[in-house]
């Protein structure tokens, strides 16, 4: 994996995406720039707010803009929300300006890390059965997106980071 360009990191929510890429800007020096709040700024309202007032297609129109901007910008370690990749330009966008890394877990992890509350996708319903059914949908895309992937269940954020800066570097 090159080290030139950005560090893009996909994956399902709870994957681990905001924690280890907080962990590789801070090693690397890099700035590390969070997709999901890049757009709540930019639309001053918080991301389960767009959701609910305007739609989830609003949301990953803003979405898009948010990754195009970045992109743009000055080489920094990327947490994307968990669905950028849905959109095909997002993908050629971090494919053509940095690598991807996708953090893969299974849905009993994720559904451990994210609890209950809190994300427009998992409302009203079991929510290890709803991120089961959301990966299932994703993975093809992730896999398609990706560079090169790390499987973080079972293991700590730091681990994680370590993983993929010795990929990264090795390069």
């Amino acid at each position: 994996m090159p080290t030139d360009g950005h560090l893009w990191l996909i994956g399902m929510m709870g994957a681990g995406k905001t924690t280890v890429g907080r962990i590789l800007a801070h090693r690397t020096g890099r700035p590390f720039v969070d997709v999901d709040d890049v757009v709540a700024t930019t639309a001053e309202r918080a991301i389960s707010e767009i959701f609910a007032t305007d739609g989830e297609a609003t949301f990953r129109r803003l979405e898009r803009d948010a990754v195009t901007r970045i992109a743009a910008g000055p080489h920094a370690v990327v947490a994307t929300g968990g669905g950028a990749v849905l959109d095909a330009a997002n993908v050629e966008t971090m494919r053509r300006t940095g690598t991807v890394v996708l953090l893969h877990a299974t849905p009993s992890t994720l559904a451990q890390r994210v609890g209950a509350g809190g994300r427009p996708l998992l409302a009203g319903g079991n929510v290890e059965e709803l991120l089961a059914g959301i990966l299932a949908d994703r993975a093809p895309r992730y896999a398609a997106a990706a560079h090169d992937a790390v499987h973080t269940d079972q293991l700590d954020p730091e681990t994680v980071a370590d993983r993929i800066e010795e990929r990264w570097t090795a390069s």
